[in-house]
């Protein structure tokens, strides 16, 4: 089973995570998400399989998310998913995917309960 990682080689956690999936014998398909963001539909999927609303998924501390006024109550799931998808720099990271699981490693160790390893 392909297990990918959405990564950003500048983030300690996100590089914390790649290691500890090697440390478990997983070569993960790295997808450096700043660079290829995923889309609505794979946003979308990916939420779904975390079990949150879009902005659980978002970096409301980030300069990017109070200048675009992602705060605003009215605003639609398709609207935060189409704001991650034009600035993917609100995705927390990094996430995990395998199959139709996915979790967010932060603490990287937080991955390991969706993981099949090959042992």
């Amino acid at each position: 089973m392909t297990t990918r990682i959405l990564h950003n080689p500048r983030c300690s956690k996100s590089r914390a995570t790649l290691a500890l999936l090697r440390e478990h014998g997983i070569e993960p398909q790295i997808i450096p998400y700043l660079d290829t963001p995923p889309d609505a539909a794979e946003l979308s999927c990916i939420l779904d399989a975390l079990g949150l609303e879009p902005r659980e998924l978002m970096r409301t501390g980030d300069t990017v998310y109070a200048e675009l006024g992602l705060d605003d109550p009215s605003l639609t799931r398709d609207q935060l998913i189409a704001a991650m998808h034009a600035h993917p720099i609100l995705i927390q990271r990094p996430i995990v995917l395998q199959g139709k699981r996915a979790a967010i490693g932060r603490p990287p160790e937080a991955v390991l309960t969706i993981l099949q390893t090959r042992a």
